[in-house]
C-alpha cells in the first residue's frame, strides 16, 4: 500500500450529510491530491453547545451511505468514541501520531476562520495543519491569518445548502431528494430523526 502523504481532515456535526458535503469533498481531494480524505463526525460541536444532533450511530451511517463508492474517503468516529466536546487538537494529535511525515490539511469554513487564533492549542494547531478554507455563500471573505497560520481557499463552487434546512424540511415532511444522495433520503425517511417540535 502506498502511504499516505498528504491526508485531508473533514470535521463537522454532518446532521445530515448533503450534496454540499460530497462537493466539498470532491474539490478537496483534487485541488489539493489527497491521498486520502477523512471525515470525522463531531460528538458535540464547541460552536453550537446546548445543540442535540441526531445519534451518532446514525450520522456515522448516513456518511457512509453518502460516501460509498466515493475514492480515497473513509469515517473516523474518534470525537465520537470519546463523548462530549470535541476539540480539533485532540484529533488533530492523533493523526500526526499515526503519520508523522505526512501533510495534513484542516478544512474549514470560512465563518469559522477568524476565530482560529482562539482554538484551543492554536499555536499547535497552525505548526501541524494546513487550514483549508470552504467557502460559504453569502458569507464574508475569510480574514488572512498571520504565521504561523496557513490558509488555502477551496475553489470548488460552494453550493447554498446547510444542514439545518435539511432537518427543517424533513420535520415538516417535504422533499429532499434534491439536496442529500438517495440512500440518505431513503434513511432518513425510515428512521425519522427530525421531529417537527425540534426540526
Amino acid at each position: 500500500m502506498i502511504p499516505a502523504r498528504r491526508i485531508g481532515l473533514y470535521g463537522g456535526s454532518f446532521d445530515p450529510v448533503h450534496l454540499g458535503h460530497l462537493l466539498v469533498a470532491q474539490s478537496a481531494v483534487e485541488e489539493l491530491a489527497l491521498d486520502r480524505l477523512v471525515l470525522i463526525p463531531a460528538a458535540q460541536s464547541p460552536f453550537k453547545p446546548g445543540s442535540q444532533p441526531a445519534p451518532g450511530p446514525l450520522r456515522t451511517r448516513l456518511l457512509r451511505l453518502a460516501f460509498a463508492g466515493f475514492p480515497r474517503t473513509e469515517v473516523d468516529t474518534q470525537e465520537l468514541d470519546r463523548g462530549g466536546i470535541s476539540y480539533s487538537i485532540d484529533t488533530a494529535r492523533t493523526w500526526r501520531d499515526r503519520f508523522p511525515e505526512a501533510t495534513l490539511f484542516w478544512l474549514i469554513g470560512e465563518d469559522h476562520v477568524a476565530a482560529l487564533p482562539r482554538w484551543r492549542d492554536a499555536p499547535l494547531l497552525a505548526q501541524w495543519l494546513e487550514f483549508v478554507v470552504i467557502p460559504r455563500p453569502g458569507a464574508p471573505p475569510a480574514p488572512d491569518l498571520p504565521p504561523p497560520f496557513r490558509l488555502t481557499r477551496l475553489r470548488g463552487f460552494p453550493l447554498a445548502l446547510s444542514s439545518s434546512q435539511i432537518r427543517t424540511r424533513t420535520a415538516a415532511g417535504q422533499p429532499i431528494h434534491h439536496l442529500v444522495p438517495p440512500a440518505v433520503a431513503e434513511a432518513l425517511l425510515q428512521e425519522r430523526p427530525y421531529p417537527p417540535s425540534n426540526p
